[in-house]
Parts: structure tokens; sequence; C-alpha cells
């Protein structure tokens, strides 16, 4: 991410939101692939929407954190790195999005489009857990260690979002 080079705490953010939007797709596909009648337009239109909002919220809570904290509006210059932040929430619908949308215009069975859309978050998680873990300093080992631990708790995410989904 050379925007953020020298930019730790924006690296960081960027990561951060990116996480929280690919399990945020990710919660929306499996909701959607669990409906008893799911249809395409509706599954794109709720990934749209959810990641959005996601970003949006993300963007605003960034605004209010820097308010409460440096006692100011962020500049200019900081609110172009927030929105470069955000931009990369958005990233994480683009492919799911694309493969949601070719199951819309019938090019490929909406179950198809479902479980590749939800491998495509799983896989993107999984890489970037791994990114993160290789990035460290932590004895090879350990690294294993916490890509175990990384997984184990991704899985309990899912597993969670899953169970609100059947409450």
């Amino acid at each position: 991410m050379e925007e953020f080079a020298g930019d730790d705490n924006a690296f960081v953010l960027y990561f951060k939101e990116r996480i929280y939007a690919t399990f945020t797709g990710l919660a929306i596909v499996l909701v959607v692939a669990a409906a008893e009648h799911p249809e395409p337009q509706h599954a794109v239109l709720a990934l749209l929407l959810g990641v959005a909002g996601i970003t949006i919220a993300g963007f605003v809570s960034d605004v209010i954190a820097h308010l409460a904290v440096h006692q100011h509006l962020p500049s200019a210059r900081e609110v172009a790195i927030m929105v470069r932040i955000a931009g990369g929430a958005i990233g994480t619908v683009v492919v799911p999005g694309i493969l949601l949308v070719l199951a819309w215009l019938e090019v490929m069975p909406f179950s198809a489009a479902l479980t590749a859309a939800t491998v495509v978050y799983i896989v993107t998680l999984a890489v970037v857990g791994w990114f993160a873990v290789r990035r460290s300093t932590l004895p090879w080992w350990k690294q294993a260690l916490v890509l175990v631990a990384l997984a184990g708790l991704g899985f309990a995410v899912i597993g969670i979002q899953l169970l609100a989904k059947l409450a």
C-alpha cells in the first residue's frame, strides 16, 4: 500500500477496515445462501448496501475518534487518508459482487455464485491473516500458532454470524 508508506497507523486502519468489510460481506453472503428463497437481485443489493454501510460507519467512526482525541476536525490530508482507507473496504465487494451479478444475468447458477463468493471472502481473510503474520518478527513457530489462532477466531466469527441468522 504505497499510499500509506511511512504512516503505520493509516496502514493499520486500512487493513482493519478491509477485515471488517470482508466479514460483513461474508455474513451477508452466508445469510442470503441460507434464506428460503434467495434471489440474485436481492443478494447483489444486500451485499452492496451492507458493505457500503459498514464502510460509511468506519469513516464516520474515524472522524468521531479523531475529533474526540485531537479536539478538532481532521485536516483535508487526514480526510483524504480516511477516504482511501474506506475505499479499501469498498474493494472487498468487487469480486463477490461480480459473481452475484453474473448469477443475476443467468450467466452462472446462483448457488455457484454464492459458493464462489463465500470462498473468495474466506480466502481473502486467510490471505490477510497470513500477510499480517508473515510481516511480524515472531519466530516461525509463533507465527504458525498465531495463524492457527486467527483461523480459529475467524471460524468462530463465521459460526456466530450463522447462529445470529438462525436465531
